[in-house]
């Protein structure tokens, strides 16, 4: 087996995030669209256009999850790469830049006619929640076809985004990706993402974790919502029998990485005050998987991960604003 080059890449939906701050009202009005406190939504163009014109002041940024914890991973110093679709626009342009200035390597063919380069519209509310609506636009149009062998056969870990699953043609890639970096002896992770997106894709996702993800990331409704149980506990002893690690974060209470039925607690960093959660899944994946490429022991990845997501809701946007390589000196 040949040494991998890159420490990680993200297989996940190319995104520009518009962030925007409202008051409850806002998302209350708005339910009646589908629109739920917390969650991500899907949304067709004509309701984005629609949902951008009703939106205070926005901060518009490159975004998407898998993206994000790129961003966080390259912020580390870690070498990786990001394969996701775009269109031929002038976001699709811009997202290209945001990656390839970090050092990313991003080389996804854009797609040329149809669908615009997709976009996030967030919406922060004051205790710091964020509500996701979210146009896939060419993002969906990723298939098989886009990943690259020799990038993923390159990279130690790949890491799959749970929000793409919502196409078939992205599960087919999903699955392309993950038997290629398993041929060539890497490891795959996975983020569930999203509870709403589990409970759309539940029997999938089990059988792609059982049978193809050896590091799972999942919040605690989550990984209940995967194991359809309301209790915490039961969950983490199911998903332990499943995969290799399992990293299960749990907001303020920190997180627990699970592994060869060893339960190791990682606690939240302290933050001044919270201002925007988006992303801080996103990071907390960037810290550990960065140590894990380092080959770190489990409760050093954790600790990286807890103070990249701190940083992340420290501020509005999902990506660092400080360099997250100045927290391997802290940790230590």
């Amino acid at each position: 087996m040949s040494k991998a080059t890159l420490g990680l890449v993200a297989v996940g939906n190319a995104l520009v995030d518009v962030l925007a701050k409202v008051e409850e009202s806002f998302i209350d009005g708005q339910a009646k669209y589908g629109m739920q406190k917390g969650a991500m939504t899907l949304i067709d163009e004509p309701r984005g256009v629609e949902l951008y014109s009703l939106m205070p002041p926005a901060v518009e940024t490159s975004g998407g999850s898998a993206a994000n914890t790129m961003a966080g991973f390259a912020s580390f110093g870690g070498k990786g790469g990001f394969i996701g679709k775009v269109a031929s626009d002038d976001l699709g342009k811009i997202f290209k830049h945001d990656m390839t200035s970090q050092g990313l390597v991003f080389e996804t063919t854009p797609l040329a006619m149809g669908a615009p380069t997709g976009r996030c519209l967030i919406m922060v509310s004051p205790d710091g929640q964020r509500t996701m609506n979210t146009f896939l636009g060419a993002a969906v149009e990723m298939g098989s076809d886009d990943i690259d062998e020799d990038i993923i056969t390159s990279a130690a870990i790949t890491y799959l985004e749970g929000y793409l699953f919502d196409r078939d043609q992205a599960k087919q890639a999903f699955y392309r990706a993950a038997e290629i970096a398993h041929n060539a002896g890497r490891k795959v992770s996975l983020t569930l993402s999203d509870p709403f997106c589990v409970e759309r894709h539940r029997a999938d996702f089990l059988a792609l974790v059982e049978k193809h993800v050896d590091i799972l990331f999942a919040n605690e409704h989550e990984i209940m919502s995967l194991y359809q149980t309301e209790n915490f506990d039961a969950a983490i002893a199911k998903v332990s029998s499943n995969v290799e690690v399992a990293v299960v974060t749990r907001g303020k209470d920190g997180a627990v990485v699970v592994s060869n039925g060893q339960t190791i607690a990682i606690k939240a960093q302290p933050v001044d005050e919270v201002v925007d959660t988006t992303g801080a899944g996103d990071a907390f994946a960037a810290g550990f998987l960065y140590g894990y490429s380092e080959g770190m022991d489990l409760a050093m990845c954790g600790k990286l991960g807890a103070m990249a997501a701190a940083e992340v809701i420290a501020h509005i946007g999902p990506r660092p604003q400080a360099s997250f390589s100045t927290f391997l000196k802290e940790a230590a």
